[in-house]
């Protein structure tokens, strides 16, 4: 049960419940565009029952926001899609697209979890991560009747135990580089599969957009994500593990905007922090120091576009303001 002395929200649960709403808003208005354009009545299912998860999530939030008197972010709603647009993707790429959208909700709502203190919040994200869980689930499912989930690398099994007895096995800038470990591997490979979808996204995303502005942005996004693929591919290939994974062709040639310029660009720039918390688990857990350093470097570059794109939402007032700490100086001035 609740207790009565402390049961205010916490910065955390605040944090977790805005940002939340934002992403459930931006993933009911993809999916409805989707679901108007998706012809396998397999994918069609998992489209709307993803719909249903994320619109329950909107009205249990908004509900709750206005019972503490917080007020509901603006989020996205049906102004910033257009359901009628021309078809910019393929079913396949929908698909996939989910796929990777169950595990980043489970991603997301395992932390969000994990910060809740209130019984009720955390109950709400512990029923959203299950939910997640279920989405991927099903999306794998069909991905495999398919024929198009694309598994990792195999290794072979290891036959006995060792352990490391040289320095050599952090070396990586000069001589002889050791095999990659199977982390290393799941790494490098998950972040060829993001950053492949992300191209396919940005593709699309650049075509459609209304602004100059932003369709450039897309563009170098674009280039971005192909490079770090490659990047990536290259490190795999010298230990002949295969990485090829693209999703170009799974987008249209429409230039009709099926979304808003502020959607696509808060989706972009959402996708982007994931992937640097992404790169920032692969530095932790790789131990060649070749490798580390390119993921420092690609962080670096991810990270100034980033910026750049956080200066152009809010050169075109598209940045909602999360929660703040009070300005105590500035209220102490009043």
């Amino acid at each position: 049960m609740e207790t009565e002395h402390n049961a205010r929200l916490t910065s955390a649960e605040i944090s977790q419940i805005w940002g939340s709403y934002q992403n459930d808003t931006l993933t009911v208005c993809m999916l409805r565009y989707f679901l108007n354009h998706v012809e396998d009545d397999e994918i069609r299912r998992l489209l709307q029952y993803t719909l249903e998860i994320s619109s329950s999530h909107i009205q249990k939030l908004t509900k709750l926001m206005r019972k503490e008197n917080f007020a509901v972010p603006a989020g996205f709603t049906e102004d910033d899609v257009n359901v009628n647009a021309p078809r910019l993707f393929s079913d396949s790429f929908m698909l996939v697209y989910v796929q990777q959208l169950g595990k980043l909700g489970l991603n997301a709502h395992s932390v969000s979890t994990a910060l809740a203190g209130r019984p009720d919040i955390h109950a709400f994200f512990l029923e959203c991560l299950q939910e997640y869980g279920d989405v991927h689930k099903k999306a794998n499912q069909i991905l495999l009747s398919k024929g198009l989930y694309i598994r990792p690398p195999y290794l072979p099994y290891p036959k006995q135990v060792e352990f490391v007895s040289n320095k050599h096995f952090l070396a990586g800038w000069f001589g002889e580089r050791r095999p990659l470990t199977s982390l290393e591997i799941t790494n490098l490979y998950d972040n060829i599969q993001r950053n492949s979808l992300g191209v396919a996204v940005l593709i699309g995303f650049s075509q459609a957009a209304k602004s100059k502005k932003v369709s450039q942005y897309m563009v170098r996004g674009k280039n971005i994500a192909a490079k770090h693929v490659e990047v990536f591919g290259s490190i795999l290939s010298k230990d002949d593990i295969p990485a090829a994974v693209t999703w170009d062709s799974e987008v249209t040639t429409s230039t009709t905007p099926p979304f808003s310029d502020k959607l696509m660009m808060f989706h972009v720039t959402a996708l982007i922090a994931i992937g640097i918390g992404y790169y920032g688990t692969s530095m932790a857990t790789t131990m060649r120091r070749d490798i580390h350093l390119k993921y420092s470097r690609l962080t670096a570059e991810i990270g100034k576009y980033s910026e750049d794109g956080a200066n152009l939402m809010i050169e075109h007032n598209w940045m909602e303001q999360p929660p703040l700490s009070p300005d105590r100086d500035e209220l102490a001035k009043k």
